[in-house]
């Protein structure tokens, strides 16, 4: 329109503007970040792996920046005891000051935060030379003729000037992100370091979730606040120098401006606070959740899923409402982010006007203005915001410096000298409540034995060092190996697990896996010992996580082994095995100096010395001749609890690389409901058409006032230009609070339902799925899904975007991210065996090695995302060039109003862009997270809770079980469990079922529940195929008391009756059968008694007997009992066992036990091998007939008599 195609003159211009674009592209292929140009190539070819990423340089590693944060930390924490003993020494009482950690940080890092601020004061500066070039521009227009040509020098000074903005911007953002995550590298590096050293006293201070969120969020909140802490500075300098500009365009008027954001910026504080604040609500849900899932085996089988969905769906409820205020609080942030410059600007005009009535806007005022104005949107907005996170980050460095300076694991108190040729233990502390004088012989095997909570465990921990030493001396010679209570399995191949960090000895290493009895299994997994072992050991069994713990601890070499009870989870037969390969006098540590913690009497005869615990002291100690020389009832004397360990399953997780699907936001938004989908385009559409109407008005009062020669005239209409610009703006800010609230009831709406839609989901799975992925990732998609909050607005502003790169390294990024939480829990509850071992200098490099990772792909995203703002914003800054050009060369055809509009707004473009491509990466993880969340609709789901064919009410009455030619296996892809399975029990019969580990026990009750469905033939309760009916038809009627004690934390009443459908006597009377009432009553609270997480603050014995209690008060006609006294002393499972032959004897009982001694009284006993049926008699016939049970009665010492 500009210009003449026959004009010599606009043909050299051409020539010369693509001589300058082509320069200046292949000037943006030599900026930084132009290297990730090969991955971008990579990508767009094939999905992105580790592998193809850019490395870190090795000064930005983890490797590095740990160990130099550390001895930043240690020189704070000297300093400050130096500070201390100089008080003490004037005798001050001075208040006692912690380290500082935001020292030890600044010490650290200071010479690149210097950096990074100063790249952000260049492009501050460079921020406000924009306005002034677009004013020298405008001007240039209003009086062309005596400037001539230098309106294109102003265009090229304003692209140059843009330009190097972009340049200097996002240097800033790439210097800044970086540091802000070597700095929580460095802080993770020493939370994981002092939870390897931390004392018992210490770990007591914090559990373990605590610790974990040390890590995961105040880590993060640190990290946060360091990408964003120059806006602290930058905002208000931002802020003042806008001010000082607009003084000299509109003299004392700005004044009016400011007090609007005087009165504006606390409010946004306050609100940024309050919104804070609301996010703390939602740990109940999540807690809550954590238990569930962890114990969601004790859900099925008990048909609780219902009643704890409801309990979730409350807290959610409460949560919603707590979403609903801070939706609300949300519309007020709109309004002040959209309208703070109106007002501003209107206030400003205003008092102008006021101030001399001569006052008139002219192009070059309005759109200077305006431009400053833009300028000061993000700070207002931001610093509010930043100022709230200090907040929140002082909390965080104070909970940090809590931990970081508590006490440490002292391996002083263990004194490793060798006295006398034997070994010499003397312990006092706060828990063993009297003096223990233990001597132990080198190369000795000692036994440890008692009641429940009478200190056995304690006692090893004490020669570990784990417990608080008050007075008195530890002594040992040489290496310990541990074996811990709860076996402690880590996330690797089996292999690695029993290595530990070992030197491969084949021979040796196969001498082990005989000796542990770990051959057969290894035949069963599916890779032999390369088999990838899941989070805690859930895709093994209990018995051969015992095993490879014991492995572990054989094949280390030490010189004191320290072993409590690993032999309670293996059958009878194992259990013989590894004590004469093992631990016996002819096993592979018969010349090592071993204690163990035991409940098996027919071991005591074989020990060298045994101690008997009883209330934290030694009550006997001696060989087992003299002990039974003092005491006419050994039995009663020598009562040994074993303890079992639960766990999760886990298998890896990977990141899914393809493009969200248009399904899945279409599903967010029918979710979010079709009526407010629509109000809010509407609402935003209004909003920005009304928004592009005010700029439109300024520009054609600055027009009209540039033509008007009668002042009398203009004074009549400027207060009629001002009332409709006022009234645009408070339309403006109309449909931003109605956008805002549509889009908090939309966004609750889209919540309620996805949470719904995902519980279900997620309850009606089976069980088998549990067994194979992550809890913690499945805790982590009914949190993330949150992130979603604001999805459908960014929708609606960037669904045309698709930007293959970001969203591949960011999947990359967020996988990258789980090993780094699940070594650090791995590692806490593992903590005792890893210092034992004397390996903590190898977990804290591993720690090192998966952050490391996680840092490499967060740096290579941010690196991508960088190259695109530069290219994007470069865009941006084409426009601003072209649009100043045609301004330029359009001569007096255009009004310098106009010019000053288009530039303006093309100076806009290149902030839009910028911003655009932010939203348009959260869109990508936010759409994810809804994938994520969807997902789990898709998979296969267990059968029907209620099916139309339901038993009767009374079913089943007689408590005949029949099973027909049955099979079962777990999983597609692996062998039959049971085999040819048939046997009819009659009504109101005792049934045990023995077998050796592996034999199917616990899977035949497993195909009673339908936990494992059949592969062939039925399983038959009174008349009824449980196949055709309904699991909560089926699970309601039947009884069980599971292998693994599983409490929730709350009251020890809900754990025993989590329906309230029981009285308090009800209660009581099954507590005294349990013999657990003396126990009960002793505590404060009684029933109200606060049970922690996992029943933490029981020991496992009690918690076996609170399940059984909690059996006791279900009472059914068919009653299933899996190892459920294995974790009590054989005179209480007498007791028990007594107990249930009298409230069951009209039922029907199938016993699962390891102790013989407790199904030998059965009516008939099951001998299970390999999943097949290989006698089926009373035990008496099946004594005479000397087959497998009878070997395996042989093998427990139990005569026939």
């Amino acid at each position: 329109m500009f210009l003449h195609n026959d004009s010599p003159c606009t043909l050299g211009q051409l020539m010369c503007a693509k001589l300058v674009l082509t320069s200046l592209l292949v000037l943006l292929n030599c900026l930084p970040c132009s290297f990730i140009f090969r991955i971008i190539i990579l990508g767009y070819k094939k999905p992105l792996e580790r592998e193809d990423l850019f490395e870190l340089n090795e000064r930005d590693s983890s490797y590095i920046v740990c160990p130099i944060f550390e001895k930043q930390w240690r020189k704070e924490v000297l300093k400050n005891q130096e500070r201390q003993k100089v008080k003490s020494s004037f005798h001050k009482e001075a208040h006692t000051r912690k380290p500082s950690l935001l020292r030890a940080l600044w010490n650290t890092f200071k010479f690149v935060l210097i950096q990074v601020a100063l790249f952000r004061v260049f492009a501050d500066v460079l921020s406000f030379t924009s306005p002034l070039i677009m004013k020298q521009m405008i001007i240039f227009c209003e009086h062309r003729p005596d400037f001539g040509w230098s309106g294109y020098g102003y265009a090229l000074a304003l692209f140059v000037i843009v330009f190097l903005q972009t340049l200097i911007l996002q240097q800033y953002q790439r210097f800044n992100m970086l540091t802000s995550a070597k700095i929580k590298t460095a802080v993770i590096g020493l939370i994981y370091k002092k939870a390897l050293l931390l004392s018992n006293v210490s770990r007591k201070k914090f559990s373990t979730g605590e610790i974990i969120n040390l890590m995961s969020a105040d880590a993060q909140q640190l990290m946060d606040l360091t990408a964003n802490i120059n806006l602290l500075w930058s905002g208000p300098f931002q802020i003042l120098m806008a001010i000082s500009f607009l003084w000299q365009e509109l003299g004392p008027a700005v004044l009016a401006g400011v007090a609007v954001l005087v009165f504006v910026i606390p409010m946004n504080t306050l609100v940024a606070n309050r919104m804070k604040n609301q996010t703390k609500n939602k740990d109940k849900q999540i807690k809550l959740l954590n238990e569930i899932l962890h114990g969601i085996k004790i859900l099925k089988l008990y048909a609780w899923e219902p009643s704890y969905k409801k309990k979730i769906i409350e807290i959610r409820e409460q949560e919603l409402e707590v979403q609903k205020s801070a939706g609300y609080l949300a519309v007020f942030s709109m309004l002040t982010l959209t309208c703070i410059p109106f007002f501003v600007s209107l206030a400003t005009f205003g008092v102008y006007f006021l101030l001399d009535e001569g006052n008139i806007l002219t192009a070059t005022k309005v759109f200077t203005s305006m431009s400053l104005f833009n300028i000061l949107r993000l700070p207002l907005f931001d610093l509010p915001m930043v100022i709230s996170a200090v907040v929140q980050t002082r909390i965080s460095l104070v909970r940090l410096e809590d931990f970081l300076n508590t006490e440490d694991f002292h391996p002083r108190s263990i004194e490793t000298k060798y006295i006398g040729g034997q070994q010499f233990l003397f312990v006092f502390n706060n828990y063993l409540t009297s003096s223990l004088n233990i001597k132990i012989p080198e190369g000795a095997l000692v036994a440890v034995i008692g009641q429940v909570g009478s200190g056995k465990s304690s006692l090893l921990s004490a020669i570990l060092g784990e417990m608080e030493k008050l007075k008195g001396v530890v002594q040992r010679k040489g290496s310990v190996a541990y074996v811990s209570q709860q076996a402690w399995i880590q996330n690797c191949i089996l292999q690695e697990n029993i290595l530990f960090g070992s030197v491969m000895q084949k021979q040796l290493y196969e001498r082990v896996l005989e000796a542990c009895a770990l051959l057969p299994d290894l035949e069963q997994l599916p890779n032999g010992d390369q088999t990838e072992i899941g989070e805690r050991g859930v895709n093994i069994s209990g018995g051969q996580r015992h095993r490879v713990s014991l492995a572990r601890a054989v094949y280390s070499g030490a010189d004191i082994y320290l072993l409590d009870d690993p032999l309670s989870a293996v059958d009878v037969h194992v259990g013989k095995q590894l004590f004469e390969k093992v631990i016996g006098s002819s096993g592979m540590l018969k010349n090592k100096t071993r204690i163990l913690v035991t409940h098996n009497l027919t071991l005591l005869p074989l020990m060298d010395l045994i101690v008997v615990m009883e209330s934290g002291r030694v009550a006997q100690m001696g060989t087992y001749q003299e002990l039974l020389s003092k005491t006419k009832n050994l039995t009663n004397l020598l009562q040994a609890f074993s303890e079992q360990e639960k766990g999760e399953d886990t298998v890896k997780n990977k990141p899914k690389i393809q493009g969200v699907k248009f399904s899945i936001i279409l599903k967010y938004l029918q979710a979010f409901g079709w009526l407010w989908v629509w109000l809010n385009v509407a609402t935003y559409l209004g909003q920005n058409l009304v928004g592009i109407g005010q700029n439109l008005w300024l520009s054609a009062w600055a027009k009209e006032a540039k033509h008007m020669n009668d002042f009398t005239e203009w004074k009549q209409i400027r207060s009629n230009k001002l009332n409709i610009y006022g009234l645009l703006g408070l339309t403006q800010g109309l449909f931003v609070c109605s956008g805002a609230y549509v889009l908090t009831r939309g966004s609750l709406a889209a919540s309620r339902t996805l949470h719904a839609q995902l519980l279900d989901n997620v309850l009606h799975l089976p069980l088998q799925f549990f067994e194979t992925n992550p809890v913690g990732q499945m805790v982590n998609r009914f949190t993330k899904y949150l992130a979603i909050f604001k999805l459908l607005k960014q929708f609606c502003l960037h669904l045309p975007n698709r930007l293959f790169l970001s969203r591949q390294i960011r999947r990359l990024a967020g996988a990258s991210r789980s090993p780094v939480l699940s070594h650090f829990s791995e590692t806490l509850l593992g903590v005792s065996t890893i210092r034992a071992f004397g390996h903590e200098q190898r977990f804290i490099q591993q720690n090192k090695d998966v952050v490391n990772e996680n840092l490499v792909c967060f740096y290579n995203n941010v690196i991508s995302n960088r190259w695109l703002s530069v290219r994007l914003e470069f865009l941006g800054n084409l426009m601003v060039l072209f649009a100043s050009l045609l301004a330029m060369q359009a001569g007096n055809s255009m009004d310098s109003a106009i010019v000053g509009l288009s530039i303006s707004y093309a100076l806009n473009i290149t902030q839009s862009l910028n911003f655009w491509v932010r939203k348009a990466c959260e869109i990508e993880t936010n759409a994810v997270s809804i994938e994520r969340v969807c997902e789990y609709e898709n998979m296969d789901k267990e059968a029907p809770w209620i099916m139309s064919k339901r038993p009767p009410s009374q079913w089943p009455n007689k408590g005949i079980v029949e099973f027909v030619n049955y099979q079962a296996r777990y999983r597609d892809d692996l062998g039959l469990a049971l085999q040819d399975i048939t046997f009819q029990s009659h009504g109101e019969e005792k049934i045990g079922i023995v077998g050796r580990t592996g034999a199917g026990k616990s899977t035949l009750s497993n195909c009673l529940f339908r936990i494992v469905e059949g592969s062939g033939g039925k399983i038959i309760i009174d008349g009824i195929d449980i196949s055709t009916i309904g699991l909560h038809d089926l699970r309601g009627k039947l009884n069980i008391i599971p292998q693994d004690p599983v409490l929730f934390s709350g009251t020890l009443q809900m754990n025993l009756d989590p329906l309230d459908k029981y009285s308090d006597g009800e209660l009581w009377e099954v507590l005294e059968l349990c013999h657990l009432k003396e126990f009960v009553l002793s505590l404060p609270k009684k029933l109200l008694h606060e049970i922690s997480e996992g029943g933490e603050n029981l020991s496992v014995g009690q918690r076996q007997l609170v399940c059984l209690a909690r059996a006791l008060l279900r009472k059914t006609k068919i009653l299933i009992l899996d190892e459920a006294t294995a974790s009590i002393d054989f005179e209480t499972d007498n007791l028990v066992q007594t107990a249930i032959r009298k409230e069951f004897s009209d039922c029907t009982i199938l016993m699962i036990a390891h102790r013989l001694h407790s199904i030998i009284d059965s009516d008939r006993v099951l001998v299970l091998d390999s999943g097949r049926i290989t006698q089926f008699e009373t035990p008496q016939n099946l004594i005479h007939q000397k087959g497998l049970f009878f070997d395996m009665l042989t093998e427990a010492g139990i005569t026939q008599d």
